[in-house]
C-alpha cells in the first residue's frame, strides 16, 4: 500500500531513512550525521501539499519512501523535486518503487501550475535510474564528481519528467 506519511509515521521513516543512508551511501547526498532530524520533518509536513512524504507499506511496516518538494520561489514554483527515494532491499522488484514514483507524479499533477518533476540520481544507483526512465524521466545533464565517500566519487544525473 502506498500513502502519504503522517506525523505518526515519522519515527519509522527516520529509521528507514537512516538505513538508506547507511546501506547506500553513494546514492544519497545526505549522510546519517547530517540528515534532517524528525523535528524538522514534522515542521516540513506543515508545508503540504507542497512538501510530501509518501510511504510504501507491507503488512503495516514502512518499507519504502519518497519525498516530493515544490520550490517556494515564484520563478521555479512550476517544478517539484522528487527526493529520498528508497525501498528496502527485501522489498525491491515487487513494484513498490514504481508505485511510489507514480504516487509522487500523481500528486504533482494535482497541484495547479506544476509542470515538471525533477530529480537527481547518482551513477551508483543504476537500478533507480532505470526505474525513473521507465516512468518517463529523461536525463538532461550530468554533474561529474558530484558525491564523494570513502575515496569513491560518483556522478549525478539530473532527470526531469514534463507533466504537460
Amino acid at each position: 500500500m502506498i500513502r502519504p506519511l503522517s506525523e505518526e509515521d515519522l519515527e519509522a521513516y527516520a529509521i528507514l531513512r537512516r538505513q538508506s543512508l547507511v546501506e547506500e551511501p553513494l546514492s544519497f547526498g545526505a549522510s546519517p550525521s547530517d540528515d534532517v532530524p524528525v523535528e524538522a520533518l514534522r515542521a516540513s509536513m506543515r508545508r503540504a501539499p507542497d512538501w510530501m512524504l509518501f510511504g510504501a507499506f507491507v503488512d503495516g511496516a514502512l518499507v519504502g519512501a519518497a519525498g516530493l518538494l515544490r520550490s517556494h520561489h515564484v520563478k521555479t514554483a512550476h517544478a517539484m523535486h522528487l527526493w529520498g527515494m528508497y525501498v528496502a532491499p527485501p522489498h525491491r522488484q515487487c513494484g513498490l518503487g514504481r508505485a511510489l514514483i507514480d504516487a509522487c507524479i500523481a500528486h504533482a499533477r494535482s497541484l495547479p501550475g506544476v509542470t515538471v518533476v525533477q530529480l537527481g540520481v547518482t551513477s551508483a544507483a543504476a537500478e533507480a535510474r532505470r526505474l525513473y526512465e521507465a516512468a518517463g524521466f529523461r536525463v538532461w545533464g550530468t554533474q561529474p564528481d558530484a558525491l564523494r565517500y570513502e575515496g569513491q566519487a560518483v556522478d549525478e544525473h539530473h532527470m526531469a519528467l514534463a507533466l504537460v
